[in-house]
């Protein structure tokens, strides 16, 4: 069974790799590419502001990459850092953060997202606190907050706190060559398996390929908000499931 990855190329030929060694003939087709920070002062200002907040929640690795890059020399990582997912967490500790500084939903939970990690924080969240969320700003370098981010900044605002947003990286729709776009062309109708991570590369995907019907397409999206958007997108079939390997795994092969 093909299955299509279309996380950025770093995480896709994670993917990829590990699919592979399942027995699946994974390819990657990155429909977001990452780019650095579109303000690097602004990334470098928020370091020497760390004490100001409660908490740095990181919406994904990316986000940690983007702002680590820009810690300064001999900087002790004594900031607490909130995670929604995984590999979020593995991001924070190949940045060298330590697990007792990371705040995340535990590997067996029932769903990774920012209502998961909101149960982790709520009863910490008071008048005067802060909390900056650190994500990725688009190709024209606005951070669009989207829709988990969004929900969370809400709760925190309602509990009488404050957010900040920072851009640590910057997101660009994919250039798909010919063969890519040929590739992906036939992977909509001949049985392959889309794995979606982000409803923006669903959005990504359709604007590269406008012309191609998606009504025999077959999906699995790893949260419920990037399941509609496929299922907005025409597909056929789209199946939800938790982001961990051996469960979008599972889930592929239940199409079988």
């Amino acid at each position: 069974m093909h299955v299509v990855v279309t996380r950025p190329q770093r995480e896709a030929q994670d993917w990829v790799q590990a699919l592979q060694q399942s027995g699946h003939g994974a390819w990657a087709l990155p429909l977001i590419t990452i780019g650095p920070a579109p303000d690097v002062a602004a990334v470098c200002q928020a370091w020497q502001q760390l004490d100001r907040y409660l908490g740095a929640m990181f919406v994904s690795a990316n986000a940690v990459e983007g702002f680590h890059a820009a810690r300064p020399a001999g900087d002790a990582t004594s900031f607490e850092a909130w995670a929604t997912g995984p590999g979020t967490v593995r991001a924070l500790r190949q940045a060298g953060v330590p697990d007792g500084r990371i705040v995340a939903p535990p590997d067996d939970a029932p769903q990774f997202d920012s209502e998961a990690l909101w149960a982790l924080v709520a009863q910490r969240i008071r008048p005067g606190v802060r909390v900056l969320v650190v994500r990725g700003a688009d190709a024209a370098g606005h951070s669009s907050e989207g829709a988990g981010r969004d929900w969370f900044a809400r709760q925190v605002r309602a509990a009488g706190g404050a957010v900040d947003f920072l851009a640590s990286y910057q997101r660009q729709s994919p250039v798909l060559d010919a063969a890519q776009r040929q590739r992906a062309q036939v992977a909509a109708g001949d049985g392959s398996i889309w794995l979606f991570s982000s409803s923006e590369a669903v959005h990504n995907l359709l604007a590269s390929l406008p012309d191609v019907d998606w009504g025999r397409a077959r999906a699995v999206a790893t949260h419920a908000r990037i399941a509609q958007a496929v299922r907005d997108a025409g597909f056929a079939e789209v199946r939800e499931t938790r982001p961990a390997l051996a469960d979008v795994r599972a889930s592929i092969e239940s199409f079988a």
